[in-house]
């Protein structure tokens, strides 16, 4: 029997919800990441602490919480798996989208213990649902490419989980755009379970994804789950020029990273102005900003803390306009492979002054201006 999901309702957050990609699946435009869930990795939260996030995350009416088998070597999927089974969230597992991932290598030594070949798979998957304590889990993803197996493997492999009842949706996750559009290419012609999403890094200091795994997932029907909005903690807001990290272990951001740069402060500076005026927090903008971008269905937040974790859910309620945007866009425009730049360029060539899906063009110059001029 379900158990209803029991809001705070000393809060104003009206669930709101999305569906993934080109399915009918509905996810909270906000996913709980749980890498953070453990502290076998030397950093995270106990459970106590993640059992009380996981709660607070559903009781804003969030249902969409992201793992993988090798999270804290293990531990993450279990915390999970006790909070649904005999924990505060007893009676709502069928309420929750959880989703898991495969190609981490749990067994040293074993050549068979990672990557995406069907053994690998199938043993990481009957692990993982043996943690979680769950007969199925809600999406299946790759987690990283595995240059050593064939993608017809791949998804063959996926299908059978799919067919068997383990796994009710599949996606992708730090992938190549032409492996994905191979993998789907394969889905749509064997009549197979379509890929639903895509994973990628996607922050305002990682756009270089918006060359071809955006528009590829878009074209896919692949709803883009990003993680790392805040870019492992260098948007959070709390460093500057004159208040450098600490390698103290209190953040994992270093001294030495290579994103603390002038470029990355200007961007800090304008994002705090812009926090002061509409009264909330540089965290919550960045992670706007990722939420607004197109093809995104679900950013993947994760904390440490409670108070961090409500800051993130914050952002739902942060709305960014379309000045600000552009702003936001002009001092992180990223630097794309050939042949994007070359393609921005011959729209006009293309278009010739006319605007197409909103996409404006001017006049080509060196087009013929008369019927006189046309050969």
């Amino acid at each position: 029997m379900r158990t209803p999901i029991v809001r705070d309702m000393t809060t104003n957050h009206h669930p709101r919800y999305v569906t993934l990609g080109r399915s009918g699946l509905r996810v909270h435009p906000v996913c709980l990441g749980a890498m953070t869930f453990g502290t076998e990795w030397g950093f995270g939260t106990d459970v106590p602490a993640s059992d009380a996030m996981l709660a607070r995350y559903m009781e804003w009416g969030g249902n969409f919480i992201d793992t993988a088998n090798i999270y804290t070597k293990g531990h993450s999927e279990k915390i999970i798996g006790d909070w649904f089974r005999t924990g505060g969230g007893r009676g709502m597992r069928d309420r929750a989208v959880i989703a898991t991932k495969f190609g981490g290598n749990m067994w040293p030594g074993d050549p068979n213990g990672g990557g995406s070949g069907t053994k690998a798979m199938m043993d990481a998957v009957h692990h993982s649902l043996r943690r979680l304590q769950t007969d199925y889990v809600d999406l299946l993803w790759c987690h990283f490419w595995d240059r050593h197996t064939p993608i017809e493997e791949l998804m063959r492999g996926m299908e059978l989980l799919v067919q068997q009842g383990k796994v009710r949706a599949i996606g992708l996750s730090d992938h190549p755009a032409w492996v994905c559009a191979l993998a789907q290419s394969f889905a749509r012609m064997r009549g197979a379970t379509p890929l639903t999403a895509l994973q990628i890094e996607y922050s305002l200091l990682q756009r270089t994804v918006e060359a071809e795994l955006v528009p590829m997932a878009i074209h896919e029907g692949m709803g883009i789950t990003p993680w790392s909005p805040l870019r492992g903690g260098v948007l959070s807001g709390k460093f500057s020029r004159t208040n450098p990290p600490k390698d103290d272990g209190s953040t994992r951001v270093r001294k030495d990273s290579k994103y603390l740069t002038e470029r990355t402060f200007a961007l800090l500076d304008a994002l705090h102005a812009m926090a002061a005026g509409k009264r909330c927090t540089v965290p919550q903008l960045a992670i706007r900003w990722t939420m607004d971008r197109p093809g995104v269905a679900s950013t993947i937040i994760g904390a440490r803390t409670m108070q961090q974790l409500d800051d993130n859910l914050g952002a739902m309620d942060v709305h960014l306009t379309a000045d600000e945007t552009r702003e936001l866009d002009a001092l992180t425009h990223p630097e794309l492979p050939f042949p994007c730049e070359f393609l921005d360029f011959v729209r006009t060539g293309i278009q010739n002054g006319t605007t197409i899906n909103g996409q404006r063009s001017d006049p080509w110059p060196m087009s013929p201006k008369s019927d006189a001029e046309r050969f």
